[in-house]
């Protein structure tokens, strides 16, 4: 008898610690967004048909606004400038097809050129993330919508060495402390990331012991995420993996989005599926739920 207390004792405590996304819904002064990542936009693979039919499934759903977490088009790292410019007229057509305002977050397939293979002169004005910014506005701001704090942010850094990692620039993490002076700190906060700050993705899929590249992940993630200590800081959105994750730790949600295209509009990748994550907020909370807005790949 007394083993079986412990157990529901045990399951009790698992309950309290995984119901915070779950406290303080209420409709009378709730709203919704909509998280789409990794798009990856292209006039191949009938992306474009895959694309339309997941804005039309947010337009059903009719959220607030839709929050994108980056790889909006297939890719401009390596490609031609002709390629890149085409991928991004591609996307800003097709996203019109969006009811509701769409605020964009840059992943590392927007960068343009820095690749050896795309043979790009990085005197172009559009060379690396500058074709992000001409195109769909500047790479890292905030902006509040009904109580929270929204906060974008750039997490990719040329290495101006044919590759890109993870981090916050100085200039970033400056503009965060700015921001932060100006916020209440009892104002809930989100923050948009295209490369996750915290993943468990190696450790799942490759060994528990395994380190995470810093392409994989924001290698100075801690240092931005101290930067909120004494802050209402309640969810981090990520993109870059094409799997779901939340990872809650000490009292912030890390949540991978899964993918618009799943695996690059191939099939599903690693068993999810082609999706977004549909957020509900309350005053203080939120819940979540990965809406398979049911695309077929055979199409």
């Amino acid at each position: 008898m007394k083993k079986v207390f412990v157990i529901l004792v045990a399951v009790l405590v698992i309950i309290q610690l995984f119901s915070g996304c779950n406290r303080d819904i209420k409709e009378k002064d709730s709203f919704s967004i909509a998280f789409m990542t990794d798009i990856h936009l292209q006039p191949e693979e009938n992306a474009v048909a895959g694309f339309t039919q997941a804005l039309d499934s947010v337009n059903k759903l009719n959220p607030d606004f839709i929050l994108t977490g980056g790889d909006l088009i297939m890719d401009a790292l390596g490609q031609s400038y002709g390629r890149a410019d085409s991928l991004y007229n591609l996307y800003q057509e097709v996203i019109k097809k969006s009811n509701m305002p769409v605020y964009n977050t840059m992943g590392n397939h927007e960068i343009y050129g820095i690749y050896k293979r795309s043979s790009a002169d990085p005197a172009n004005s559009e060379y690396g993330e500058l074709m992000f910014e001409k195109r769909l506005g500047k790479s890292y701001y905030a902006f509040d919508h009904k109580g929270w704090k929204f906060i974008i942010i750039n997490s990719i850094e040329d290495t101006k060495k044919g590759k890109y990692v993870g981090q916050i620039d100085t200039a970033q993490i400056s503009w965060i402390k700015s921001e932060l002076k100006n916020t209440s700190p009892s104002t809930p906060i989100v923050i948009s990331t295209h490369i996750p700050f915290i993943t468990a993705y190696t450790q799942k899929y490759g060994g528990s012991t395994l380190p995470n590249d810093s392409s994989l992940v924001v290698y100075n993630s801690k240092e931005v995420i101290d930067l909120f200590n004494g802050y209402n800081l309640k969810l981090v959105l990520q993109g870059h993996l094409h799997t779901v994750e939340d990872i809650y730790i000490d009292g912030i949600h890390f949540i991978t989005g899964g993918a618009v295209s799943a695996g690059w509009w191939k099939g599903p990748n690693r068993g999810f599926e082609e999706g977004f994550m549909y957020i509900t907020f309350g005053t203080n909370d939120f819940r979540w739920r990965y809406v398979d807005y049911g695309w077929d790949v055979q199409k």
